[in-house]
Formats: structure tokens, C-alpha cells, sequence
């Protein structure tokens, strides 16, 4: 029994490791996979290692930084090609995208981050950047506001409380910008927040329950800020996306979960 214990929290530890590099898509340093996990160094260091010959991580070029290989990326096209939900909700967001000249993505809570499962971009647009796989903070942007004003009381108040204990005397300012997101929320069904993860971009979202078990997921738009009339934004894209919540959420109704 002690050695299954010791081999699920080797396994466990492995996955976290894998869990650090996210959508930016910058290699990482062993000290940048301690700093983003809160493993120990030599922990770290053994891990790395052992995911490298096991062909889930490489030694990025002109360093000794590591990046995602292969096989990650095998289990993440698994999922992609397998998932009913990305292939259902894939040609509704890009519709969607499109129309409104805009990025749309369905994402799920990663933790105290949010994970876009499905990302669209308008073909008329510059990217944001952004992709499948991205992994957004939750406290401070549109999708992740959205995905927690959809939870039930007492998980929202449980996310807080984390996320209170995570950021310190930093989440007072994130509390009160949270908090006014709630209330637009309340009023309007959806909230606005501009420049949340990247400068110069605005994103809106809204709150979304997802198959059978009616799964809260955050589903927002977000395009460049420059020249952007919020109040035409509230108007066009906003309605558009409350009008699209619930059309997406019938698409999915008869998925089984969990996600």
C-alpha cells in the first residue's frame, strides 16, 4: 500500500509538472516549474528528467529550458479529435466569431486559472494570441468572472476564499473589480473587463452549464480595445453572446460529464 502511495504522488507531482507550461507556449526553466507548482527543487529536477526520456517533455533549443514534445501532444489531439463537446461547440463558435468579428471561447476551471477546451477567432481579426489550451486567470478576466457567477453560492464563496488565500493582500483590489463584475452580472447576465490577461483587449463573458449534469463553464468574446465603443460593445456583442449562451447550452444538453 505505501509503495501505491508513493507511486500515485510520483504520478501526481508529473502531471503538475505538465500542468505549468500553459498556452503561452514559452519553455520553462526547472526554477520557473518550482515557482509555478510549489514542488521542491530536486523534485523538480527529477521529474523533468524522467518526462524528457519519457518523451513528454525536450530540452528547448539554445538552452536548457524544457517544452512540451510529442507526447503531450498526442494526449491533448486525443482529446481534441475524441471530445463530442469541442466538436459540437467548434462550428457554433466560429459562426459566432465570425458574425461579430471577434474571438469566442468555452473554457473550464483549471484550478484557480481557466482552460479554453474551444477557441475561435473571426478570420477577419488579428489573433489574440490566444488558443485551445490557453490558461487564463479567473479572478481578473471576463470568462473566469462569468464561470464564477454561474457556480452555485456556496462553491463561489469556496473559490474566493482560495483565491484570497493564494493572492494575499493583493486580492483586495481583485475583490472589489470582482465583485463589480458580479453586479453586472446580476443586472445584465454578463460583465465586461478590459485588459484582464493581455493590455489592449477587451473580453465579456458569461456563465454556461454544459450537458446532463449541467457543468458551469465560462463562455466569453473578445476582440482588440483599440477604437471600441463599450457601451455599442455591451449593445452588439453582448447581446449576441446572451442570445448564443443558451442556444450552445441546448447544442450540448445531452453530453454526459463530468468534464
Amino acid at each position: 500500500m505505501i509503495a501505491d502511495n508513493d507511486a500515485l504522488l510520483t504520478v501526481s507531482r508529473g502531471l503538475e509538472v505538465l500542468r505549468a507550461f500553459r498556452g503561452e507556449r514559452f519553455p520553462l526553466s526547472n526554477a520557473e516549474i518550482v515557482a509555478r507548482t510549489g514542488l521542491p527543487k530536486s523534485t523538480v529536477s527529477r521529474l523533468t528528467t524522467t518526462l524528457m526520456f519519457s518523451g513528454f517533455l525536450q530540452h528547448a533549443s539554445g538552452g536548457r529550458q524544457f517544452e512540451l514534445s510529442t507526447g503531450a501532444l498526442g494526449i491533448g489531439q486525443a482529446f481534441l479529435e475524441s471530445s463530442a463537446l469541442v466538436q459540437r461547440a467548434q462550428p457554433f463558435m466560429q459562426a459566432l466569431a465570425d458574425r461579430l468579428n471577434v474571438s469566442v471561447a468555452l473554457a473550464m476551471p483549471d484550478q484557480l486559472e481557466m482552460l479554453y477546451i474551444a477557441y475561435c477567432s473571426s478570420r477577419n481579426i488579428a489573433t489574440l494570441r490566444l488558443g485551445v489550451g490557453s490558461m487564463l486567470p479567473m479572478a481578473t478576466t471576463a470568462i473566469g468572472r462569468g464561470y464564477l457567477w454561474g457556480l452555485p453560492e456556496d462553491q463561489r464563496k469556496a473559490a474566493l476564499a482560495r483565491m484570497s488565500e493564494h493572492m494575499g493582500d493583493g486580492f483586495t483590489k481583485v475583490a472589489h473589480a470582482l465583485e463589480a463584475s458580479f453586479s453586472e452580472l446580476a443586472n445584465t447576465g454578463c460583465c465586461l473587463v478590459v485588459g484582464g490577461y493581455q493590455r489592449d483587449t477587451y473580453g465579456i463573458g458569461c456563465p454556461i452549464k454544459v450537458g446532463r449534469q449541467g457543468t458551469v463553464m465560462g463562455l466569453n468574446c473578445g476582440a482588440a480595445v483599440v477604437g471600441a465603443d463599450f457601451e455599442k460593445v455591451r449593445g452588439t456583442v453582448g447581446k449576441a453572446l446572451l442570445e448564443a449562451a443558451p442556444e450552445l447550452e441546448y447544442l450540448l444538453q445531452d453530453l454526459e460529464g463530468p468534464f
